[in-house]
């Protein structure tokens, strides 16, 4: 008889999906910075470490609570990782590429529509925006104003999101990603140098 990989953790038949609902219960009824992995994992009735080998993260959870493909945080992390210079350019190859795809850009897109109709989901957007994501571009750019740096960078990218995905205004809701940079690129890299000192 074979016997179980040792080190694996199994949950009961159904055990992912309960604590999925309940995870999408907390996050839309406390918000995201109150809810944690261990009150998840308490109403679901698991022990916590299940939690974190089904999803990895409490920004995984999130994501596969509201059923994503892919896990914003993380895919932000990824494009921001690398030389500065050139972080607004590949911010817009991975965000557009992601969110043109059918597979992973339609939960995404849904989920955009949903926040501009429902004030529950708005405010979960919000908080996740604030906590994991400009937290993580206020970390990488640094210096004085970061935080202020960061916020106006990815007010620009949520605008170009609403605009193509949402509003679907042309001539941005058609345009490649190529296309894109050019217009879009010089706004963020403005937004990551903050206001320029006026000179007496």
């Amino acid at each position: 008889m074979n016997s179980p990989a040792r080190g694996r953790r199994r949950g009961k038949p159904g055990t992912r999906q309960a604590v999925l609902d309940v995870a999408r219960r907390q996050f839309l009824a406390n918000g995201y910075p109150a809810t944690t992995m261990r009150s998840i994992a308490a109403e679901a009735g698991v022990d916590v470490a299940l939690l974190s080998y089904y999803f990895g993260s409490k920004s995984g959870l999130f994501s596969a609570a509201l059923a994503l493909e892919v896990n914003p945080p993380l895919l932000l992390h990824k494009a921001i990782d690398g030389d500065l210079a050139t972080l607004p350019e590949r911010v817009i190859q991975v965000l557009i590429s992601t969110w043109d795809d059918p597979e992973s850009g339609g939960p995404l897109r849904v989920m955009l529509t949903a926040a501009t109709q429902d004030p529950e989901v708005a405010r979960l957007v919000k908080e996740v925006v604030q906590t994991e994501m400009v937290r993580q571009l206020a970390e990488r750019f640094g210096g004085v104003g970061a935080t202020a740096r960061a916020t106006a960078f990815g007010s620009q990218v949520a605008g170009l999101l609403l605009t193509r995905y949402w509003l679907q205004l042309e001539p941005i809701a058609s345009m490649t990603v190529r296309e894109l940079v050019p217009w879009v690129a010089p706004g963020l890299h403005a937004a990551m140098a903050g206001p320029r000192r006026r000179v007496l």
